[in-house]
């Protein structure tokens, strides 16, 4: 429930130190805490693992410090502080991490803090340490009318993207309302209203920051490969004169009640499937029972075994997913319960289906195995939530913040394991059992009548799209400013540190008689293992007529076994802590999961029983069957998948398998029997075109053990992959259009067939795009459509090739009214790429390129991911050093060749989805003649 300055989600994944790695139970991270003078919090955590380090500045500011009428602030601010400081200038740290090989400077606001944090190679410490003390102290000044105006323009789009032009976007605000009453800290959402953020003044954002901005409200965090006295040294260097704010005291809790239930009812735009969701007042974060709620929620709703999961979706099939979760804050929480329901079903039903399901809950409790297995997974996500160095980074402070103690961490997993089958029943009748609450029914247009009986409109405020609106800003107008001033010249930027050693690491392989290929990477730094199977096929060896087989195939093989039941399988998974789950792409079905490395063996044993003896369960397909057409559904509702899978269309052709979504349609999906599952199981599924990746705490005899009785099982068959025709540039540039009537945005996918994967041009072509648009905010298209000019939340463009050719894409959404405009900018920047790419982006580009490395091997999904890289694309295993050489030695002319070969404009597709009566005209200004309306008849 934060909100993230970037598109994509920010996941804490990689190495861990543990006490005694072969006793997880013994598990501490060890840390430095100590406060300077000025208040600020410092908290060190040294890992030598890999060559990097983790720095996150942390706010105790969120939405709840806010004031009603002046709502979205703290958001707004994690915005401003990427943007200048007064010593490291325009561009600020998003400029700095472009050169220094960082992970890209992002942050994320909650209700009660707003963190900014990034990964760095460990030479660039220093760096890192005087650019975030920079926006603590010498920040505020740099921000001006305009300024402020753009940034406006880029929060309000992210709220048209996140809220107001996504299905069921308006939930939580309905929600938040009414739970919270007025004058709570949580009655309003950390985006915050269009109207609170278009009255915004300079001054209103100028106390902000004096207010909550200062040391004694901050904690910093630095986790990775460093020198522990010398980062004190730096940090007392750059923080100690900045002065201390207002005493700040922590905000009394302030948990809720309700004292009668309330049901509202709103008319979607852009969903095609009821939706309901009730909500509970629970408790703050780490109060004792928010323990026995997670397991409660998980119990109830998670999985094959859950009770509302075997009442709502297997027996009464009204729908495909329950979600149940325990959403703690500082101050209060409380329990949300949400279904989508199947085309057509009343949500009263579903109300009907979960009291019942509470009622039976009430006469038999949690059973023992039950408690049991969701604790052994709830210990392995906590270890996985803090296994990089920035994941435990982020902790420390989340724990220090809100629990007033950072060794929290290390106190975590005993809470977990304390939980008793009493505690569970204990919660549900203090917080659950005829408790009021309250209910939102989210309906399509038209469909009022199965809302909730009883139930109010809700009220939302709706923006309306007006051309002209926005209002003018120039970022070139120079503005003077005074200086802070400091005790040293602080605009030097320091010096890098000792270069980090790129340690690749040792990469084992061998083959099985069986034609399996086994490739991995021991690694002990934590008990875990990561695996996956990958065999070639996907969508690829799909009859076009009954599209959807290999991802129904993947959807029921985890559903059970010949010798075990669907519950029985899924228990035997989570007794162990373990995670096994099945994926159909385009190109191959991956089986793929992660385990305690003492039980890996039991782990791969369950996986050759479900790759080698399938159940066929007839039931099972049914459900998977629903669930996608349901899927299916709900995506002709969403913008940005129509936008997605109408680009594939024209990017493929209708002739070739991979214009399609592997989801299928319709009608295709409706034309599968269990019977084509089979006939793809038996003839496509084989070890001869396999191979298996494995990384984690085991020696190679370790890993390759279980794998052989696997493989001596597992029946060889020749799998002919089809030779697909490559589709081509087009002689001309085409515009297409799909009309959403009433969107808040249009969304964009921009592109043409461009390059496979092992394509010797791919990796180069990937580096030419660094600076148009892979590189983030250091690209030019975030540059000029964002920060230049509002249009956008984010942008970003790439190659997306395979073993077949894939297209190079841009994709965006821009707010409604200046569709053409922000088309007609894309345009003219990729007219001109070839010739304004320069010197100084050659060498930022490689900069980048080069010293990124450091953090390729920090995780074990990277090395992961590069072990399928070797495997799928005949890669050799220091191809990571042979890339590094190729881009030292890449020439300004080499790039301006790519860029004119793959990135023409007067050669691509324009999809773009939006409301045609006011936007669809205006893109004939693009020259490419009569834009084409994508609309499909109904099926």
């Amino acid at each position: 429930m934060t909100i993230s300055r970037f598109l994509y989600l920010f996941v804490f994944i990689s190495g861990i130190t543990l006490s005694a790695q072969e006793n997880p139970e013994k598990f501490n991270v060890d840390f430095e805490s100590f406060t300077l003078k000025n208040g600020l919090n410092v908290i060190l955590h040294v890992d030598k693992s890999d060559p990097v380090v983790a720095v996150a500045l942390t706010a105790h500011v969120g939405s709840a410090r806010e004031k009603e009428g002046r709502t979205g602030f703290a958001h707004l601010f994690e915005h401003l502080l990427f943007l200048e400081s007064e010593n490291l200038g325009k561009g600020g740290l998003d400029k700095m991490s472009a050169r220094i090989g960082g992970s890209g400077a992002n942050g994320s606001t909650s209700r009660d803090r707003t963190n900014y944090f990034q990964t760095v190679p460990n030479d660039a410490l220093e760096k890192m340490i005087w650019a975030e003390a920079d926006k603590l102290g010498y920040f505020i000044n740099t921000v001006t009318e305009p300024v402020l105006a753009k940034e406006k323009e880029v929060v309000k789009n992210e709220k048209r993207q996140r809220v107001d032009n996504a299905p069921y976007g308006h939930t939580m605000y309905v929600i938040d309302k009414n739970l919270y009453p007025e004058g709570h800290p949580y009655n309003w959402e950390v985006i915050g209203s269009l109207e609170d953020l278009q009255n915004a003044t300079l001054q209103d954002v100028k106390d902000f920051y004096n207010r909550w901005y200062v040391p004694n409200n901050v904690t910093l965090t630095i986790a990775g490969d460093f020198d522990k006295a010398q980062a004190k040294e730096w940090v007392h260097k750059y923080f100690d004169e900045i002065p201390s704010g207002e005493e700040i005291k922590r905000q009394e809790k302030q948990p809720v009640s309700l004292e009668e239930t309330k049901k509202l009812y709103y008319e979607d735009n852009f969903a095609n499937l009821a939706e309901l969701t009730m909500a509970w007042p629970t408790v703050y974060s780490y109060a004792e029972d928010s323990y026995a709620l997670d397991l409660l929620t998980t119990y109830l709703s998670e999985g094959k075994n859950a009770p509302l999961y075997q009442s709502l979706v297997e027996d009464k099939q009204l729908t495909g997913r329950v979600s149940m979760y325990n959403y703690t804050s500082e101050l209060a929480g409380q329990l949300m319960l949400q279904v989508t329901a199947y085309d057509g079903k009343d949500l009263d039903s579903v109300k009907a289906a979960i009291e019942e399901t509470f009622a039976e809950f009430e006469k038999e409790g949690i059973p023992q195995k039950d408690l049991k297995r969701i604790k052994a997974g709830q210990e392995t996500n906590f270890y996985n939530s803090i296994s990089s160095v920035l994941g435990k980074g982020f902790q420390l402070a989340q724990y220090k913040i809100f629990a007033n103690d950072p060794n929290y961490i290390n106190k975590e997993v005993d809470k977990i394991l304390a939980v008793t089958a009493e505690d569970v029943m204990r919660v549900y009748e203090k917080y659950i059992k005829d408790k009021p609450f309250v209910a939102t029914s989210f309906v399509p247009k038209g469909q009022v009548e199965l809302a909730l009986e009883n139930s109010e409109e809700a009220e939302v405020v709706e923006e309306k799209i007006v051309e002209g609106a926005e209002g003018n800003f120039d970022l070139n107008a120079d503005v003077a400013y005074e200086k802070t001033p400091s005790s040293f010249d602080r605009s030097v930027e320091p010096p890098y540190g000792e270069k980090p050693e790129l340690i690749e690491p040792e990469i084992w392989k061998t083959n099985l008689p069986s034609g399996l290929k086994i490739l991995g990477i021991s690694n002990t730094e934590v008990p875990l293992v990561k695996f996956s199977l990958e065999m070639p096929g996907g969508l690829l060896l799909e009859n076009e007529n009954k599209v959807g087989v290999s991802n129904l195939l993947a959807e029921i093989m985890t559903k059970g076994t010949a010798n075990k039941t669907p519950r029985e399988l899924e228990e035997a998974i989570e007794l162990l802590g373990s995670d096994i789950r099945v994926n159909a792409g385009d190109e191959k079905i991956t089986l793929s999961g992660s385990t305690l490395a003492k039980n890996y063996d039991q782990t791969i044993a369950l996986v050759k029983e479900i790759l080698l003896e399938p159940r066929w369960d007839e039931e099972e397909f049914k459900l998977a069957k629903q669930q996608v057409l349901s899927r299916i559904q709900q995506m002709k509702a969403d913008p940005n998948s129509i936008a997605s899978n109408e680009f594939r269309k024209v990017i493929y052709g209708k002739d070739n398998i991979l214009s399609h979504n592997n989801l299928g349609t319709k009608t295709s999906v409706e034309n599968i029997r269990l019977q084509d599952l089979k006939d793809y199981y038996s003839n496509n599924l084989s070890p001869l075109s396999a191979s298996f990746l494995v990384v984690g705490a085991l020696d190679q005899e370790e890993a390759v053990a279980p794998i052989k009785g696997l493989a001596a099982n597992w029946q060889v068959k020749n799998v002919e992959i089809p030779d697909l025709p490559q589709p081509e540039m087009p002689e001309q540039s085409q515009v297409y259009f799909y009309d959403v009537p009433g969107a808040k945005q249009s969304i964009f996918r921009f592109g043409t067939p461009a390059l496979a994967a092992n394509d010797e041009d791919f990796y180069p072509a990937e580096v030419m795009n660094y600076r148009l648009g892979g590189g983030s905010f250091a690209s030019q298209l975030t540059q000029e459509l964002r920060e230049g000019k509002g249009y956008t939340y984010g942008i970003r463009s790439g190659f997306y090739g395979d073993k077949n050719t894939g297209p190079f894409m841009i994709s965006t959404g821009v707010r409604s009214n200046i569709t053409g405009d922000a088309a007609k900018l894309i345009q003219d920047i990729l007219q001109k790429y070839p010739e304004s790419f320069n010197r100084n982006d050659l060498e930022v580009t490689k900069g980048y390129m080069i010293k990124s490395n450091a953090r390729k091997f920090e995780t074990l999904n990277s090395k992961l991911d590069m072990l399928s890289d070797i495997s799928n694309y005949g890669l050799d295993n220091d191809f990571i050093k042979q890339r590094e050489e190729m881009v030292e030695n890449m020439t300004l002319q080499q790039i301006k060749e790519l860029a004119e070969k793959y990135v023409d404009p007067d050669r691509m597709y324009y999809v773009i989805v939006g409301d045609a009566e006011t936007q669809l005209e205006k893109l004939k200004d693009l020259g490419y003649g009569e834009p084409i309306l994508l609309n499909p008849e109904e099926e």
